[in-house]
């Protein structure tokens, strides 16, 4: 007898690597299940069957969405249909939560249980909208250690299963290893610049990286600086600026110190190990309304998650190829107190973000709710 279907949704790229890691992982538990769902090409590689396809959705920006509003709503009128057919055990939404939490709504209407794997960040914006949470959604499985109790005190079943990341195979080389790998100088220091993986974050953050980059070559010759590059976006007169595409856990582990966008890319720079400095940079009226709404101190999440700064952030304005030169250049250096004091930051994020088996234990959570 079949066990059933059951419906995941995945919004982005880094949402479609973690949905289709957590069905592998669903797969394994329970092998008769139907999986259908909304998702990219890693998704639909896992054995997802796809009813719509994420790579037109993506925007970054309170203002930018409002273009997508039309394609949201024609896909959660689809999704709405597909729930009332009423062979949906279980529904799995992966992060992205200005539709997710429309999503999960439908889900609740149409008796589904919800699980919601990587939560919507409530505890930075819309903490009123946590009592929705507690409504709609069945169980929670949150990737960073302070969101569970923070879920946990306003009535939400919330469970830290480890962050996604930690579940990357080890590279097997140290950092001269990669560097060569990359075909650089061993001996000598590596920036690494890592400004999106949007194509519109880079188009804010990359003008300011490189010439952040040029600044600190002027001061400290030598210095081999590369880019970690995705696909969709540009990269203009890099100049002395290696690009790389497709590798930036290998750049990641290649550079003795990085400048970095917020998110989740600062907690790669922690896992390996790399020294960094924040910056962000959004569309003027984004940020305003950003301001009214975010209510989190910092923007990088190696600091929320140490709760306290570890690496120096610079935000719009404040974001200038000046400052993060200035900030980047002690990390650079290898016996230097400001370096030695980040590391140390850095190993204590790496120590609360638990270890590797995150999609396992998510999935342990989905089996256990079609199993109720």
């Amino acid at each position: 007898m079949s066990a059933g279907t059951v419906f995941v949704s995945a919004g982005e790229p880094s949402g479609d690597a973690h949905a289709a890691a957590f069905v592998a992982a669903l797969r394994h538990l329970v092998p008769d299940l139907a999986v259908e769902g909304v998702g990219g090409p890693a998704l639909a590689a896992a054995g997802a069957a796809l009813m719509a396809r994420i790579e037109d959705l993506t925007v970054i920006g309170l203002i930018e969405v409002l273009g997508k509003v039309p394609a949201h709503l024609r896909l959660l009128g689809a999704i709405e249909k597909r729930l009332a057919r009423g062979d949906i055990r279980l529904l799995v939404l992966v992060d992205y939560p200005g539709f997710h939490l429309r999503v999960a709504a439908a889900a609740h209407r149409a008796g589904v249980p919800v699980l919601y794997y990587i939560a919507p960040k409530l505890w930075a914006w819309g903490e009123r909208r946590v009592r929705r949470v507690a409504r709609d959604v069945k169980r929670l499985a949150v990737i960073l250690p302070f969101e569970e109790q923070f879920f946990r005190e306003r009535g939400v079943p919330a469970t830290f299963v480890g962050h996604p990341l930690l579940d990357r195979a080890p590279l097997g080389d140290d950092r001269r290893g990669v560097k060569a790998r990359l075909g650089l100088d061993p001996d000598r220091p590596v920036l690494g610049l890592f400004p999106g993986s949007r194509s519109q974050e880079t188009t804010r953050l990359w003008p300011v990286f490189r010439d952040a980059a040029a600044a600190v070559a002027r001061r400290l010759p030598g210095v081999q600086c590369l880019a970690a590059a995705v696909p969709g976006a540009e990269y203009p007169e890099p100049g002395q600026v290696i690009v790389v595409g497709g590798r930036a856990p290998e750049c990641f582990a290649a550079a003795d110190a990085a400048v970095c966008k917020s998110g989740t890319t600062t907690l790669e720079a922690a896992l390996a190990d790399t020294p960094l400095v924040v910056a962000y940079r959004l569309n003027p009226l984004s940020y305003l309304l950003a301001r009214r709404l975010v209510r989190v101190q910092w923007i990088g999440l190696v600091n929320l998650v140490a709760g306290r700064q570890i690496a120096p952030e610079f935000l719009q304005g404040a974001a200038t190829a000046a400052n993060l030169a200035e900030a980047v250049l002690p990390l650079l250096d290898r016996d230097g107190a400001e370096r030695a004091a980040q590391l140390d930051g850095l190993a204590e994020v790496r120590r609360l973000l638990g270890g590797p088996g995150a999609a396992r234990r998510a999935a342990e959570l989905a089996r256990d709710l079609l199993a109720a």
